[in-house]
């Protein structure tokens, strides 16, 4: 049986006296999408940045590919950030206003320095990807305020996938869109995780979003885990009171059925 792409252990974070996450514990396998999902505040966001290491935190391990990502040395650190991504929550916030799309998609090539890709070959395949992302040559040129607030999120979508990561943390991409650009982003996002194979954490506050999406769901509330498990199962029976409370206060999202 593969093992598991990520596993963390016993991951909290505190801030002085406060604690936000408290002993919580994944596996991602391969190929995999993992929903994560819990109300504003419940600290979401926090072990996603303590996955990826952006955050450090106060006790636990993570392990991805069997690498210990909390004690890799800076050489090492460099390496794993190249099979990781992400995608923000905010499309705007998450670009830089004064670099044209060409510098932004370009910028992951020279921070890893990738010197294949120069002239010629460098905008073709910044073409391509923007083309995956369902955009054009053209903008290219263009300055993210120029975009509406879809078009920027798959410039970030295309972004993270630069490097061709094989872990991808999706936290909350489309909560900043109106509902109908919002359904394209997702089904966008389904259809490049089922064509790259990639492993993802979709953080979320919507449970019908999560069983359209994900094969598995984890539960947070106040810092914890309360119920982890298939994503069918815990949406048409969940067995704790906080996940039935979040599928009843979440509105259907505007998607075709799974």
């Amino acid at each position: 049986m593969t093992p598991p792409l990520l596993i963390a252990e016993g991951l909290s974070k505190q801030y002085g006296t406060t604690r936000v996450v408290s002993d919580v514990g994944l596996s991602i396998a391969r190929g995999e999408i993992l929903g994560l999902v819990g109300e504003s505040g419940s600290g979401k966001s926090t072990v996603a940045r303590m996955l990826l290491r952006l955050i450090e935190p106060t006790s636990g391990t993570v392990r991805f590919d069997g690498l210990d990502v909390l004690h890799a040395n800076r050489a090492e650190m460099k390496a794993l950030r190249r099979r990781m991504g992400v995608v923000f929550q905010d499309p705007f916030a998450a670009l830089d206003p004064r670099m044209r799309v060409r510098d932004i998609l370009a910028e992951p090539f020279a921070i890893h320095g990738d010197g294949t890709l120069r002239g010629n070959a460098m905008e073709t395949k910044l073409t391509a990807m923007l083309q995956e992302v369902g955009l054009d040559a053209a903008a290219l040129a263009r300055y993210p305020h120029e975009f509406s607030g879809g078009q920027r999120q798959r410039i970030n979508i295309a972004r993270a996938l630069a490097l061709a990561p094989e872990f991808l943390v999706l936290d909350e991409p489309v909560s900043a869109l109106d509902v109908s650009v919002g359904a394209q982003v997702i089904n966008l996002l389904r259809d490049l995780q089922r064509t790259r194979g990639l492993t993802c954490l979709f953080i979320s506050h919507s449970m019908p979003l999560v069983r359209y999406l994900c094969d598995r769901v984890a539960v947070m509330q106040r810092g914890c885990l309360v119920e982890v498990g298939d994503a069918v199962t815990i949406c048409e029976h969940p067995c704790e009171a906080y996940t039935q409370a979040l599928i009843a206060a979440t509105p259907e999202f505007a998607l075709p059925t799974r």
